[in-house]
């Protein structure tokens, strides 16, 4: 089995280093400490991020993006996230959605929507399912419920459809150019079969946005409330088919766990934990307690070795999924590996926090940020719903149990 990456793969994992090491990580505490929902956002990070590739990475080369395997991105997000977690997530949110339009959209909407992306350094894209009264349930929605899950409506005037509600904790929700919405096109029925996925650009007549939302952790990264006031969209702008939910409408490629939304959080983990075995080893050679380094105390190396015994396991495990997806096998590893970094993620930084003693307890520090940061994993793309859903793909229920990588 050859582990060794190819040449393009060292090359996007360099220049993500160079440069969160040179814009991302120089930045990235001052930006957490501004106070405000929006003032930590920088869209001169974004456009110097953006000029190298990060924004684009995922847009197919014969529309002109780099058009970076799976893992190069999980490669280019984890070296990011260990510069900033928060800014790699702002970069790497626009690679779900533009592959989506490159996969699932018609060429219509790939002319009207994905050649503006690429030329706009600014161009950022977000996903509008939470809603107030429906998170979790828009992920594992009850077949005979039709009251689960999203409650916004979208109904059909002429070639014309009119949206009403309202979405939170959107993200990029402040800064983006272009939103997919999930919208109840059949309230009597399930959200897969009443379901549909609407393209909205900012701009849209009768869309707003609402409260910008002033997070603990991951502060750089935009999340905001989406308003819809008898907003109207052309028939032309609905992804896929009518009424069909979106993970069908977008060909399986809407929401985490199916191609590539729990292989981006757990790269992102990955860096962050890289980031916290950094800090606890440069801490440890630099700083005395009873006369000796930390790191000459068994106590503080025992810590060290476990956050480097589960950091290079997340690693492996994070590549092997995303070597997978290259090869186009799909299994339940996908929402374990995001499932397995969820929990890693929060040993990591509580080490790290307990390696640096009283300087860990300290507000404005990274320790704490990386505290904070990691609390955000626990409430990200349905995890605990996730694991429910991985049960059921493990054979549990079934008469006959499959294997990690059944269909």
């Amino acid at each position: 089995m050859d582990f060794s990456l190819n040449e393009e793969q060292r090359h996007w994992q360099n220049e993500a280093r160079k440069f969160a090491d040179d814009e991302l990580r120089p930045h990235s505490l001052e930006r957490d400490q501004i106070e405000g929902g929006f003032e930590p956002w920088d869209w001169e990070i974004m456009e110097k991020g953006s000029k190298l590739g990060f924004r684009t990475l995922a847009v197919p080369k014969e529309w002109g993006g780099p058009g970076a395997d799976f893992v190069s991105q999980a490669l280019v997000m984890a070296e990011l996230a260990r510069g900033d977690s928060a800014m790699s997530k702002a970069f790497s949110q626009n690679w779900k959605w533009s592959h989506l339009i490159a996969a699932a959209c018609t060429q219509d909407q790939k002319e009207r929507f994905l050649k503006p992306f690429l030329a706009d350094h600014r161009y950022v894209m977000g996903r509008g399912i939470t809603e107030p009264n429906a998170g979790s349930d828009n992920r594992l929605p009850p077949e005979d419920d039709p009251k689960a899950g999203y409650r916004v409506r979208a109904v059909r005037d002429g070639d014309e459809w009119v949206l009403n509600g309202e979405k939170c904790f959107i993200a990029n929700g402040s800064v983006g150019s272009l939103f997919f919405v999930d919208a109840r096109t059949n309230p009597e029925v399930s959200i897969k079969q009443g379901g549909t996925l609407f393209m909205v650009p900012k701009g849209t007549p009768g869309f707003r946005i609402g409260k910008i939302f002033n997070k603990r952790g991951w502060r750089f990264y935009q999340n905001a409330e989406l308003i819809f006031e008898n907003a109207r969209l052309p028939h032309a702008n609905v992804v896929g088919e009518v009424g069909v939910g979106s993970v069908k409408a977008g060909k399986g490629d809407t929401t985490g766990g199916d191609i590539f939304g729990d292989l981006e959080l757990a790269a992102n983990a990955l860096g962050v934990c890289d980031d916290a075995v950094e800090m606890a080893m440069n801490f440890s050679r630099t700083h005395k307690r009873a006369g000796k380094y930390l790191m000459e105390h068994q106590i503080i190396q025992l810590k060290l070795n476990e956050m480097h015994m589960l950091t290079e396991a997340l690693r492996s495990y994070v590549l092997r999924v995303a070597w997978l997806h290259d090869a186009r096998q799909h299994s339940a590893n996908a929402g374990l590996v995001m499932n397995y970094s969820t929990d890693i993620i929060q040993r990591l930084v509580r080490l790290n926090m307990e390696v640096h003693g009283a300087e860990g307890r300290l507000m404005h520090a990274r320790v704490d940020k990386l505290v904070r940061d990691a609390m955000v994993w626990t409430h990200l793309a349905g995890d605990t719903v996730q694991r429910i859903k991985i049960l059921k793909r493990l054979g549990v229920g079934k008469s006959a149990p499959v294997g990690v990588s059944a269909d």
